[in-house]
Parts: C-alpha cells; sequence; structure tokens
C-alpha cells in the first residue's frame, strides 16, 4: 500500500522467498499505480488503497504510508479481513496501537509492526550473548541513528505527517533498548525542533531508566551525519554493533578486559525474513515476533519521550 521508497528494499527481501507472492500495489493515482507495477513487475495496480482491500486474492497488506495514515490504512485492511504488516513506528500514540490490536484480535487476523531488524540473525544473537552473560552485568546500553534530511518536501519532515527524528530513527534505539532491558520506568527527553514549520525534531536525545539500575541513552537525528551504533555495556565487557539497525555489513565486537572478539553473523536479509515471518504466521507454522506487548510497550516509551521532551521533565511509565 503506496509506493514508498522503502518498498525497493521489502520488494527485494520478500522476492528471494518461495514462500511469498508480490501481487498487488495501490497508489492514490491510477497512472502512478500502472507505473509501479510495470517497473516493479507486480501484477495487479490499483488508483485508490480501497480498491486494494477489496482484492479478495489479497491475504496481507504491507504498509508503507506515511507514520501519520498508519492506524487509519492498518483499521481500516483489518476491517477488510486482511493481515497487516505495516511499517514501524505503528503509531507514537499508545490508545492507537491498542485500538488496533484491539481490531486485529476481533477481525481473527495478524497485526506486526515492521522492525525488520529484529528479524536478523545479528538481533538474536546479540540476545543470546546478553543472556549467556558476555558482558557481566547489563548497566547501559547507548544507541544512534541519523541521517541528513535534505529534501525540504520530505515527509519525514512534516509535522503534519507525524514526521521527526524520534519517529523516524530513535525509534530503533528505543527498541533495542527495551529488546535488552524491558519496559523503561521512567524516561527524559529533548528536543531541537526544525523540518517544516519548525514542526517536528530533527535532532533527539534520550533517556531512559529500567530496572535492575539499567539506563540506555540515544541520540537521533535528520540533521546529523549519517551514523549509526548500538552498544550494550556491562560490568565485565561490552557488546558493539556498528552496523544495527540496516545490517548490510553484520558482525559483532566483544570488549572485555582480557581481550578483544570480533563475532561473526551470516549476512540475511531482514526484510525476508520479517515477511517469511509473517506468512507462517498466517499459515500457522510460527508465531508472530513482534505483537501487541512490544508495539504497545515501543509507543508508550515514544509517547513519553515526546512528553518528556515537551515538558522538560522526566516521565514515569509505572
Amino acid at each position: 500500500m503506496s509506493t514508498a521508497d522503502i518498498n525497493r528494499l521489502f520488494l527485494a527481501g520478500a522476492r528471494q522467498s518461495p514462500d511469498l507472492e508480490i501481487l498487488a500495489v495501490a497508489s492514490r493515482e491510477q497512472q502512478r499505480a500502472d507505473e509501479y507495477a510495470r517497473e516493479n513487475g507486480i501484477e495487479r495496480a490499483y488508483g485508490s488503497y480501497d480498491a486494494l482491500l477489496a482484492d479478495p486474492d489479497v491475504e496481507v497488506v504491507y504498509i508503507s504510508l506515511p507514520n501519520s495514515m498508519h492506524i487509519d490504512w492498518t483499521l481500516r485492511a483489518l476491517e477488510a479481513g486482511k493481515h497487516v504488516l505495516c511499517e514501524k513506528p505503528l503509531s507514537r500514540r499508545r490508545s492507537e496501537v491498542e485500538r488496533a490490536f484491539d481490531l486485529a484480535e476481533k477481525q481473527d487476523r495478524l497485526l506486526m509492526e515492521a522492525f525488520m531488524y529484529r528479524h536478523n540473525p545479528q538481533t538474536l544473537r546479540l540476545t543470546e550473548l546478553v543472556a549467556q552473560g558476555a558482558v557481566g552485568r547489563v548497566r547501559m546500553i547507548r544507541g544512534t541513528f541519523g541521517y541528513v534530511a535534505r529534501d525540504p518536501a520530505d515527509v519525514r519532515l512534516s509535522p503534519a505527517l507525524d514526521g521527526g527524528a524520534l519517529m523516524d530513527v530513535g525509534c530503533y534505539c528505543v527498541s533495542g533498548a527495551r529488546l535488552i532491558a524491558g519496559e523503561p520506568e521512567r524516561v527524559m527527553g529533548e528536543q531541537e525542533l526544525g523540518g517544516q514549520d519548525d514542526g517536528v525534531d530533527v535532532a533527539f536525545a534520550g533517556i531512559m531508566r529500567f530496572a535492575n539500575d539499567i539506563t540506555a541513552h540515544f541520540d537521533a537525528g535528520l540533521a546529523i551525519v549519517s551514523r549509526d551504533l548500538f552498544e550494550v555495556v556491562g560490568d565485565e565487557g561490552v557488546l558493539r554493533l556498528e552496523d544495527p539497525w540496516h545490517i548490510v555489513n553484520p558482525g559483532i565486537q566483544l570488549q572485555r578486559e582480557d581481550g578483544d572478539e570480533y563475532i561473526e553473523i551470516e549476512l540475511a536479509d531482514s526484510y525476508r525474513l520479517e515477511a517469511e515471518n509473517m506468512s507462517a504466521s498466517i499459515r500457522g507454522e510460527a508465531p508472530l515476533l513482534l505483537g501487541r506487548a512490544d508495539a504497545i510497550g515501543q509507543a508508550k516509551t515514544i509517547e513519553a519521550l515526546y512528553r518528556a521532551a515537551d515538558s522538560g521533565s522526566a516521565v514515569s511509565l509505572c
């Protein structure tokens, strides 16, 4: 649903799998849909999103619309009887995410928030290493993700479309910290506003306090040099990922007082694995990796971080 640029990565991954068929694409204009279908070898093209939802042969809809449209079209797709894989972030509002999953359960459909990095072997290996005590007791988590959005018309710079650094890239840092430490108890945030009408956070820095005395801090930006990093710091070592989100060059560095170790990770397409997990879940062959609890926890944390940045005060989530 849509002809967004992210589709090229999703299509490339999904087409590697024998379990999936890309059947149709929808745009707001028939001509654009037709052109996109021809360019990408897609069988059916629709000039409206509702027309796509009316196709009885479509089982699951991948929603890659701007952030502000995620919940609306997720609800419409679920009401039409479709399973939904919706690009992250599903929403910045907990109540909207709860509403979407309530409807999914009522319709007996599956809904998953598309954090593709969570499906990658590198992420799985990271969690295994932490669980095995590779760094001892975890004390701190550090994440960063940013780039420069140079086009003033970029949807990520639009307040009306729920743009912003936290929504676009900071959400990965939040997700990663939650994966390691659970749900935060308290958060703080600072933001620099810019973009269209100075209405979105073009830079965002946050601190999250978890149980067991774990603190996570991150920075994200749409106006900073391209960079991404994720570290889990314990009392015996550090796990360092220099490509934690795109995972084009996988590998984990384990740094300890008795020496450093580089842990090689097999190269895998995160988008393929994400789509295959959705497919297997629809067939009843595997559980969804990311479900209701994770999506609600993510939206709850993002909502609290924005409240903290707006108020200048720490926000409790307990």
